[in-house]
Formats: C-alpha cells, sequence, structure tokens
C-alpha cells in the first residue's frame, strides 16, 4: 500500500524503518520543522527526519500540517493508508479525509486509559502494571477513534520513562503491520472505545516534575522514575534545584520534606515513610550517586 508517515518523536522511528523494509510504499513523510536544541541551540532535523538521511523519501516539514498548500501535497500522492505517531500536532478533517483505506495512529498506551500528550510517563506515575500500543482509526476527538488492535507489555518495578518508552517503539513496528496486513484483507477490526473508564494524559511541562514531599512515599517515587529523562523530578536544595534521577523507599518517618539521615544517604521523609535519593544533579553540577554528593557537604533539615 502507498503510506504517507506522518511523525516527529524518537518512538517513531522503529516503525517509520519497519515500513521502508515492508513490502508497503512510503510515498511521503510529514514531521515537525528543524529547531533549535541544546545549550548551543544548534538546529537539528527531528528524528524522524533525521532516520531518513540518505533516503530518496519526500519530507515535508510544515509549520501547521492545517495549511492548504501542504494538505494538496499530501493529497497529491495518492496515499491509501496514513500513519500518525507522535507527530504533535492534531491533524484536521482535511486531512484525515485524505487516504483511501484509513488514517492510523499509533499511540503510547492500552485507549481509552492515557488518551492525550504523555501517557507512557502517566502509567509509570499512577503505579499500572502494563501498558502498550494501540493502532486507532483517527477521528478528529483526542485519541478517540475506534481501536484496530493493541499490543501490550508489562510496566516492571524498574521501568523509568525512558525504558518503557524505547519498549514502546520496538513493539511498535509489529503493531502496525499486522494492521496494515488486516486492512489489505479486509479483515480489519474496529472496536470502539468505552468513554467512561477513559483516562487522559496531559503535556508535561518542567514543573510537573517538582517534588511534593506530601504525597507518599510510593507515589514519589514511581513519578521519579516515570519522569526520567522528561521532565525530571527536582526538589530545593540550598536554594538550588536538586534533580533526583533514582530513590528507593524507606522506613524512617519524620514531617513531610525533612532530612532524616545524613550519613552518605540524603533520605527525606514524605506523608508516610520516607525516600532515599540514591542518585541526584544539583544544579550546574553533574549527575552523581549520592554519596559522592555528600562528601563533605553540610546538611541542614
Amino acid at each position: 500500500m502507498r503510506i504517507v508517515f506522518i511523525g516527529t518523536g524518537e518512538i517513531g522511528v522503529p516503525t517509520l524503518r519497519a515500513l521502508q523494509n515492508s513490502e508497503h510504499d512510503i510515498v511521503a513523510v510529514v514531521t515537525q520543522p528543524d529547531k533549535p536544541v541544546g545549550r548551543q541551540q544548534k538546529i537539528t532535523p527531528p528524528p524522524i527526519k533525521a532516520a531518513l538521511a540518505g533516503s530518496k523519501v519526500s519530507v515535508l516539514q510544515p509549520a501547521k500540517i492545517k495549511d492548504t498548500a501542504v494538505i494538496e501535497q499530501v493529497r497529491a500522492v495518492e496515499p491509501d493508508v496514513i500513519v500518525v505517531m507522535a507527530y504533535g500536532q492534531i491533524l484536521p478533517r482535511a486531512v484525515l479525509e485524505i487516504p483511501k483505506v484509513a488514517c492510523l495512529n499509533l499511540h503510547a498506551s492500552l485507549l481509552p486509559r492515557w488518551r492525550g500528550a504523555a501517557p507512557v510517563q502517566a502509567a509509570i506515575a499512577a503505579g499500572d502494571r502494563e501498558t502498550g500500543i494501540t493502532v486507532m482509526y483517527m477521528d478528529e476527538g483526542l485519541d478517540t477513534g475506534d481501536i484496530l488492535l493493541q499490543r501490550k507489555t508489562d510496566i516492571l518495578p524498574t521501568d523509568i520513562g525512558a525504558s518503557l518508552h524505547d519498549r514502546l517503539a520496538e513493539i511498535a513496528p509489529d503493531a502496525l503491520l499486522e494492521s496494515l496486513r488486516l486492512l489489505a484483507s479486509g479483515n480489519a477490526p474496529r472496536i470502539q472505545q468505552d468513554k467512561t473508564i477513559a483516562t487522559y494524559a496531559p503535556k508535561l511541562d518542567r514543573e510537573a516534575g517538582r517534588i511534593d514531599w506530601n504525597e507518599r512515599a510510593e507515589q514519589i517515587e514511581r513519578k521519579i522514575r516515570a519522569y526520567s529523562p522528561w521532565p525530571g523530578a527536582f526538589t530545593e536544595f540550598d536554594g538550588r534545584k536538586l534533580k533526583v534521577f533514582a530513590a528507593s523507599i524507606v522506613d524512617p518517618q519524620g514531617k513531610p520534606g525533612e532530612i532524616l539521615r545524613r550519613d552518605r544517604e540524603l533520605v527525606v521523609a514524605t506523608a508516610d515513610r520516607a525516600l532515599s535519593l540514591t542518585e541526584v544533579q544539583l544544579e550546574g553540577k553533574g549527575r552523581m550517586k549520592t554519596a559522592e554528593f555528600l562528601r563533605g557537604r553540610h546538611l541542614s533539615s
């Protein structure tokens, strides 16, 4: 089938590569514009474009996909299917109506749970035991379309946002290729989502990672893992931001936010128990194990 792939984020790269190595024909790719990245603000292509380096596939990078000229360019290549994964813009009806067969979205959750922009982090933070990839028929709602199929994966107690993201990226290609086979055979299911059990994972900003020590230790520990590497969990330490990359739950209790133990361990009380912060990064410094961070440092609770 003739495929237009629309995506931006790293999570979509394995799926794009699987399409390149399949019997399907990628007739165009739509991604976000190049943008400045890092401290030096170097202009950098999005991961999807970078993955196409050396390829002859036509790449479109509109500021807004709703622009009439862009819609006409997509229409002109006459796709059978449009595949969308982690693009970052809402597709207008004019685009959804272009493909001859279907417009499919690969979403990193088991819909209708965790519709929205940050489903990977939300699943870990909520303590879900499993998540997955949902292939759905796109409509104009926010991840509300009918489900074609799902692929599941367990969420491990050691998972961080990055590890779960990468595992979902690896199971997505098979989910899409199976979906395309079902569409081609005319046997693709179409299952309505139960909107009464839908949950939402809104877009995260940096402030979302601020640790609230009034929460339970288990909640905070999950958020530390969920928000690694983005947006990053953090607290305040001596008037500076202290990023927390890893922590373990311990038994001491105290007033939320109180530092409880000071001998090569940074233990902070929560609403019920406490957390031993095991890997941290003070603003302006490098990431390090807590024992190294505390060496020669005076702490005040």
